[in-house]
């Protein structure tokens, strides 16, 4: 871990451009990241330490229900082959680095873009409490016992980010590959020498089975499960796609062809988060005990507990690098979304470059604390719930940054008032959840999960919230044209969101970071700054 930080702080020497104190530089790569490394960064920022410590221990405390990460993540493959491409053309055609800059510019709302830029950075923050609680874990699993993990987690991600930007993870993306690669070989052959997969499926079974719990198993339950379950998949495929950072992601790549291979190859990382929630059934099935109640120790400890010293040693460094990568790139997207979104448009509309770069650059430490805060508040029975509870948030943005790729019918007003309404719905149902221990016993009055009732029938409560959102956003849209109320102006132009590489009005740099030099034509461009030109 300690080769890894050096890597993330060195990384701005990495193919260093001739001035890498710009936003365009430090927080999306300059735009010019090629096919293996957006392959990597991709996965990095995506299949994270989520993936890896988060969703075993679901499946571990709750059986089956924890494998709706599988689908949802299955799902995300086709919609981001069609909508991110569109995302990225028109971002780099006008040099958008956020959803919040296009939300403003496709319906002629500025507040409309700081709301969605503003709801993005705290939907963002318990996103990040994943990483940092994953790292915490794998920190207590070595030794470091009190709060010490805590702050260790976020100054480590703090030094190989603040100096660096995008590139760090980029970097160090790959050499978490590597590590992860050789985890899961090991741990397939560790369940060979155990018995196999089933001895593993039949002890989690016996131990399901003498639990009080009736939402737990190796099945579904019911159809009430089954609701909550794929409201789960829709909800979380959906939100996906809003977080700042998995456009922060794309944005970095060079080409549209870039983003769409790597869109089509990301079921190979599915196979992989398939694999690690099985783990969580063979923890089980070895006996493996967390550390005081948390349940993101059981990777870490299954690891620590069959494996030799050496080889645990390797496993619990790619388990750290897996949260370290995503904390940092998404820390980076919510920096950028406060400073084009909100100090930019409001604050400092003649903001240099340079100064645009070291506002980012001190903004990722805040959202660091923030995220901080939300491990503190929160405290959830799984590490998911954070997640899911961010989803809640982030989803309410949907209108806006996703539904306004493909069409601009909404009313602007009308999608601020939807983006309040659900904001409201999502924030009072997650109030009211209460989190339930051993026998029914109520541990937290509030925010104690992400599953509530309608009609006894549990749901997410993100897709509640998203559907009162829609139904406002339509219903409020409709009103405002029958009264004549003025749009706003589009700034977008239809052929923006079929815009390729070679295209004259988009923002070339002079190299590329691992595919071709740019044309002449295309150094002039970079040399005119990031904004669009007509």
């Amino acid at each position: 871990m300690g080769a890894m930080l050096l890597l993330g702080i060195g990384a701005a020497r990495w193919r260093r451009p001739q001035d890498i104190h710009t936003l365009e530089e430090w927080g999306v790569g300059g735009r010019a990241f090629g096919n293996w490394t957006t392959w990597f960064l991709l996965g990095g920022s995506m299949y994270s330490a989520y993936t890896f410590v988060a969703v075993p221990a679901l499946t571990y405390g709750v059986g089956a229900m924890g494998f709706f990460a599988v689908p949802f993540a299955t799902i995300v493959t086709p919609l981001s082959f069609v909508f991110t491409t569109r995302a990225w053309s028109v971002a780099h055609r006008h040099g958008f680095l956020t959803p919040g800059e296009f939300t403003a510019a496709r319906f002629g709302s500025r507040g409309l873009g700081g709301a969605v830029a503003l709801t993005g950075i705290v939907a963002t923050m318990p996103y990040i409490a994943v990483q940092l609680a994953s790292l915490q874990a794998v920190l207590r699993t070595a030794g470091m016992a009190g709060e010490w993990p805590l702050l260790a987690a976020v100054t480590i991600v703090s030094l190989s980010t603040f100096r660096s930007g995008l590139r760090a993870p980029a970097l160090l993306s790959i050499a978490k590959d590597v590590l992860l690669g050789w985890v899961v070989v090991a741990a397939l052959l560790v369940v060979a020498m155990s018995g196999g997969w089933g001895e593993t499926f039949r002890k989690a079974g016996e131990h399901f089975a003498a639990t009080p719990s009736k939402t737990d198993g190796l099945l579904l339950g019911g159809g009430s499960s089954q609701a909550a379950y794929v409201t789960l998949v829709v909800g979380s495929a959906l939100s996906i796609f809003a977080y700042p950072h998995a456009l922060t992601t794309m944005l970095a790549a060079k080409d549209r062809a870039t983003v769409q291979r790597n869109a089509a190859a990301m079921p190979i990382y599915c196979l992989a988060l398939g694999l690690m929630a099985m783990l969580g059934f063979f923890a089980l099935s070895q006996g493996i005990q967390p550390i005081g109640r948390d349940l993101n120790t059981i990777m870490p400890q299954m690891f620590q507990g069959l494996f030799p010293p050496w080889s645990a040693g390797i496993a619990l460094a790619a388990f750290g690098i897996a949260a370290l990568i995503p904390a940092a790139v998404m820390s980076i997207a919510a920096a950028n979304a406060f400073t084009r979104s909100i100090y930019r448009a409001y604050l400092r509309p003649a903001a240099s470059p340079a100064e645009e770069a070291r506002v980012s650059r001190w903004t990722s430490l805040v959202v660091k604390v923030g995220a901080v805060g939300c491990i503190l508040l929160l405290d959830p029975a799984f590490s998911v719930d954070m997640q899911l509870i961010g989803g809640v948030i982030i989803l309410q943005t949907i209108p806006a940054a996703f539904i306004g790729l493909v069409t601009n019918w909404f009313h602007r007003w009308a999608l601020i008032a939807g983006l309040g309404a659900g904001l409201g719905v999502g924030v009072a149902q997650l109030y009211d959840i209460a989190q339930l221990g051993a026998g029914g016993v109520v541990v937290k009055a509030h925010f104690g999960g992400s599953i509530t009732t309608v009609d006894g029938i549990p749901v997410y409560v993100g897709v509640v919230a998203l559907l009162v959102n829609l139904a406002v956003a339509v219903f409020g849209t409709v009103v405002l044209r029958v009264l004549r109320v003025p749009a706003g102006r589009d700034r977008t132009r239809p052929d923006d969101y079929d815009a390729d590489a070679d295209d004259p009005m988009v923002k070339r740099l002079e190299t590329l970071l691992d595919g071709l030099p740019s044309s002449p034509a295309g150094m002039h461009a970079a040399s005119r700054g990031p904004r669009y030109r007509r």
